[in-house]
């Protein structure tokens, strides 16, 4: 069954269509105050650039050796270069990103000293695309799916401007018409705009900021009943919540199935990026024909295994096969 499906994650050709970023890490060491201000100085030792947000999500299904095609808008600025570099150096297909002059490409920087993170820093651009802007990204999106065959749609929104409720509508109605599989990891702008997607990933904040909720209302028996009630009026087949330290519940509306999943005892070091290797592993595990009950325990247990690592790092192909081997073997 394991190889079978690692098999079928090399067919598989995922459109990832979202924000995305640069990660940049400043490592140094703190040895004394500023006399300007009551601030830590810190000397800076090393600096490393990572891909994130959307881009991540495009790795993780690349170390999975499947065939992720990256979609997204970003400046046409010196980070610019940097992102893509970044692109060129993992290998990953860039035709779908579009620069513009009217944007900056969006850099977080984390600064990292004495090996704690002291402050982060976001340079980002959250206006939403021009109507040009939408004009010439809709246009890119629809010469890739007209051309290359797309197993899967992942909408990755960072609320950073890229998506707004037009551009989604028609995107989805183009993978409807095509029936091609679409997954999402949404925010709170757009969290009502996914109507007929197959896969809606929010993590437990993101549901309850979008359904109104206070997180203290929304233990177990109350997760099923709000995710199948949002499942069914957005005509959603699935419904996966990831619950931090808790595990993983998705709803099955085609079944009527509601499954937990509890997490796996790991050792974590940072929960960043987690996110998008659960969509990635669960999207690539749902078109290759496993259930939705399975395909969340093997997304929660990929999320899991990322938390061991610093920074935004993507699964590990031979990592996340050798772990699901011991998972069904127990």
């Amino acid at each position: 069954m394991i190889d079978a499906l690692f098999n079928n994650f090399r067919k598989s050709t995922v459109l990832v269509i979202g924000d995305v970023m640069i990660d940049c890490y400043l490592v140094g060491k703190v040895s004394r105050i500023s006399p300007e201000a009551p601030v830590p100085i810190m000397d800076v030792q090393h600096r490393e650039y990572r891909l994130g947000g959307a881009a991540n999500v495009a790795l993780n299904l690349k170390e999975l050796k499947a065939s992720p095609i990256l979609c997204s808008v970003i400046g046409n600025d010196d980070k610019a270069h940097i992102f893509n570099d970044l692109m060129k150096q993992y290998e990953l297909n860039s035709l779908g990103i579009v620069p513009s002059s009217e944007r900056k490409t969006t850099i977080k920087y984390r600064v990292i000293g004495n090996k704690a993170q002291m402050l982060r820093i976001d340079d980002e651009d959250k206006c939403i695309l021009s109507e040009e802007e939408r004009e010439i990204f809709l246009r890119k999106i629809n010469q890739i799916i007209d051309h290359q065959p797309i197993d899967a749609i992942i909408f990755e929104d960072y609320d950073k401007g890229l998506f707004c409720e037009e551009l989604l509508q028609q995107v989805i109605g183009i993978a409807k018409k095509r029936d091609i599989f679409m997954a999402v990891d949404p925010k709170k702008r757009n969290f009502h705009h996914y109507q007929y997607v197959n896969l809606f990933k929010p993590n437990l904040l993101e549901l309850s900021i979008g359904l109104k909720k206070e997180m203290s209302e929304l233990n177990i028996p109350d997760l099923h009943t709000l995710t199948k009630e949002f499942a069914i009026q957005n005509h959603i087949d699935l419904v996966m919540t990831t619950l931090s330290e808790k595990g993983v519940a998705i709803y099955d509306r085609i079944h009527d199935q509601f499954h937990t999943h509890p997490a796996f005892l790991r050792n974590i070091s940072d929960v960043s990026g987690a996110g998008d290797t659960v969509i990635s592993v669960a999207t690539l595990c749902l078109i290759a024909g496993q259930s939705a009950q399975v395909s969340a325990q093997i997304a929660n247990l990929a999320g899991g295994i990322v938390c061991e690592y610093a920074g935004v790092v993507p699964i590990r192909y031979q990592q996340l096969k050798e772990e699901i081997l011991k998972l069904f073997a127990s």
